[in-house]
């Protein structure tokens, strides 16, 4: 799930909205392993750009347009922090989905806002008179210092999905006018595609879509027609591996061979929008003893994906730059109740790594990720050496890479992106 506040009430919002979808929902989660490799593949090609670095090696981070206000977070620091040069992709989120079409997101925040000197990646003011400013302008800037690091506009999130039912009524004109933005002569060189996160596909999120099951893989066909093989073309999807949930809902298979990787959100599987518990580690790679909810963890998203004849080397696998957590819990262990979700900078039940690690250091480790318990606090989140867990499965799976939410809930120094191998 990707919002500028990461709301998610998914249990409530899940269980209203998803009823008037009715059962049709829970067929075709035995698509077609053929999809994966056939010729429409070839047809659509990958994007291999000189010094592109290998299958199983892509690190691609979001990067907030909304980060420029409260956050303060610019494309400066993912120069000063060592992120850059260990980044093969930048995602840009988000843009807009409305009236059937790609839209701007915040104009203001992307061409317009002028960056000072301290501010800036390039050490230069803008001028009044400059034809680009904004974060696209220090994203250019960016590239101009890493020329193999490749730059995706996502559009949609947890916030802007609602507009992608529209859409889908018309593929051919919706991937038109995405194409039109993303390649805009004022700032095509800063982008090398485009990158959708539909939330959800003929199924709910902050709404409920429901467009069919394949309305999704029509989305993504026009949109690899338009933008052809010399372009980027991705997608964040669900990683909801239950039986009839939300990867049965759409597919994904077939619309692998139009994609060149996809972002599973193996994240946010647990979290205080259940107030009372029981807690429950977020992200968690693989099953335990207790876990609230069978098939709600990494491995399963994984194995579900690649059961469905999706490559591996098109599944990277996700991790969240942030925890989330609940307050008063009186046990240590996974599992304990709650009263309600911890308090965070800028909304209850989450923050950013950078400040649980101070804030409420770890004390364990369950399936693969850490949690924390400080006073009547349990936060879950990954560190530095969880990450590294996460890497040797994503290694043992042969997966594409690696990508993560969101840029700015690292350290000034890069210490999670640093255990990102």
């Amino acid at each position: 799930m990707h919002t500028p506040h990461r709301s998610r009430f998914r249990a409530i919002v899940s269980t209203v909205c998803c009823a008037v979808l009715g059962a049709g929902l829970l067929a075709g989660a035995g698509a077609s392993a053929t999809a994966a490799t056939s010729a429409q593949e070839a047809a659509a090609g990958t994007k291999a750009a000189p010094g592109a670095k290998a299958a199983g090696s892509k690190v691609i981070g979001y990067f907030t347009e909304w980060g420029t206000y409260d956050r303060k977070y610019y494309v400066r620091n993912i120069e000063t922090s060592g992120s850059a040069a260990r980044l093969t992709h930048i995602n840009y989120a988000f843009g807009n989905v409305t009236g059937g079409k790609c839209a701007m997101g915040d104009a203001y925040a992307a061409t317009d806002r002028a960056y000072t000197a301290a501010e800036s990646v390039d050490g230069k003011a803008d001028t009044w008179d400059q034809p680009l400013r904004g974060t696209f302008n220090q994203l250019r800037e960016l590239k101009r210092k890493h020329p193999n690091l490749k730059v995706l506009w996502s559009f949609g999130g947890w916030t802007w999905s609602g507009g992608f039912g529209e859409a889908a009524k018309n593929p051919a004109a919706f991937a038109q006018s995405c194409y039109d933005l993303v390649e805009n002569s004022n700032w095509a060189d800063v982008f090398d595609g485009i990158d959708i996160d539909w939330e959800y596909p003929n199924a709910c999120g902050a709404t409920c879509d429901t467009s069919g099951k394949a309305a999704f893989r029509n989305l993504m066909q026009a949109l690899r027609a338009k933008f052809g093989p010399r372009n980027l073309v991705t997608a964040a999807i669900t990683a909801d591996a239950t039986p009839g949930g939300k990867i049965d809902a759409a597919d994904y298979a077939g619309a692998a061979p139009y994609v060149d990787w996809y972002n599973p959100m193996t994240y946010d599987f647990f979290g205080a929008w259940d107030a009372a518990g029981p807690t429950a580690p977020h992200s968690p790679l693989t099953s335990y003893s207790g876990i609230p909810k069978a098939d709600n963890h990494s491995s399963a998203t994984i194995a579900k994906l690649k059961g469905l004849g999706i490559p591996a080397s098109k599944l990277l696998l996700g991790i969240g730059f942030y925890g989330r957590g609940w307050t008063g819990v009186t046990q240590s262990a996974p599992g304990g109740t709650a009263t309600g979700p911890a308090a965070g900078t800028y909304e209850q039940g989450i923050d950013d790594y950078k400040v649980l690690k101070a804030k409420c250091p770890a004390t364990g480790t369950v399936a693969g990720t850490a949690y924390a318990k400080c006073g009547n606090d349990w936060w879950s989140y990954d560190t530095p050496a969880t990450v590294a867990t996460k890497m040797n499965y994503k290694n043992q799976q042969g997966l594409g890479g690696t990508f993560f939410w969101e840029l700015s809930g690292d350290t000034a120094n890069g210490e999670l992106i640093k255990a990102i191998k």
